[in-house]
């Protein structure tokens, strides 16, 4: 009587969990469809008429090749790496392990968190508008790297600061407890032991933010115009600075033909140089569950 009344239960759980299992794919699918859609566009419309000839030849106006656009992302890359960086992790440092709660439960840091969320969610076209009236006209530093820098780091410093906060709050209370009892200071314990296991999460949120600032455009239009010249380190005061997404945007808005192919080399260039910063990043994921507890047990 018993197994006769648990038949129908158990046959709705099962087809419960099926319909779910269907659904979590049919999710997958609506995000991994439009991507590889928009990769494999990209793909077929640049691989046909690819010449590596692009890889070494300035850009002439609409025409050329895209060595200043390939010198001056990377730039980019290293700039927004040092100053957006450095900040983010500091302030993730600061929210992790400094901002404690106080006698009343609440965290310290909360104020600091609720202005990261609300930067994070300025729209980028805004806070380069904002960049141009305040760096470009106000300071009169033109069109240049510098300002460029600081805008894309505005941007992506509440990602680095949220991940870095994630990573160190993954590291167990034992090792910070550990090294308190073999009579490590707070500094010393933090360098070498949280912040080291820590880091592969560090680094992936690093990664994961240069990502988002090199497929920036309308930050960069208002900071850093475009120039056919190589890019040099100066920080102000230039005739702009060049960049891959620029190509892209401008470039394909262009009748010629020739403008269209260098708007997917610039394209598949981005493509190659995020899904690197992907894996590099995925990478690092692999090697901190390799080492977490939850993964030994």
């Amino acid at each position: 009587m018993a197994d006769t009344q648990s038949m129908p239960g158990s046959r709705r759980r099962t087809v419960a969990g099926i319909a779910f299992r269907i659904c979590t794919y049919a999710a997958l699918a609506l995000i991994m469809g439009p991507a590889l859609w928009i990769l494999l566009g990209v793909v077929v419309r640049a691989v046909p008429h690819w010449q590596w000839s692009v890889l070494t030849n300035p850009t002439k106006g609409t025409t050329g090749g895209l060595e200043n656009a390939i010198l001056g992302t990377l730039i980019l890359m290293g700039g927004v790496l040092i100053l957006a960086g450095s900040i983010g992790v500091m302030a993730g440092i600061h929210l992790a392990e400094l901002a404690k709660p106080r006698r009343s439960g609440k965290q310290s840091g909360g104020f600091l968190r609720t202005c990261s969320d609300v930067l994070s969610g300025f729209p980028s076209i805004v806070l380069g508008y904002c960049g141009y009236v305040a760096l470009v006209v106000g300071l009169h530093w033109g069109f240049s790297l510098l300002p460029a820098l600081i805008i894309l780091s505005i941007m992506v410093i509440p990602y680095i600061a949220k991940s870095t906060e994630s990573a160190l709050r993954q590291v167990p209370d034992n090792y910070r407890e550990g090294a308190a009892a073999l009579g490590m200071s707070m500094g010393y314990s933090m360098r070498k032991v949280v912040l080291k296991t820590a880091l592969p999460g560090i680094v992936t949120g690093l990664l994961i933010a240069l990502a988002i600032a090199i497929g920036e455009t309308a930050p960069l239009i208002y900071t850093a115009n475009f120039t056919d010249a190589i890019p040099s380190l100066r920080l102000i005061h230039t005739e702009g600075f060049p960049y891959l997404t620029y190509a892209v945007y401008t470039f394909y808005n262009q009748p010629g033909a020739q403008a269209h192919n260098l708007a997917y080399d610039a394209a598949l260039l981005l493509v190659i140089i995020v899904l690197v910063l992907l894996i590099v990043s995925r990478i690092m994921v692999a090697r901190t569950q390799r080492y977490s507890e939850s993964r030994g047990r």
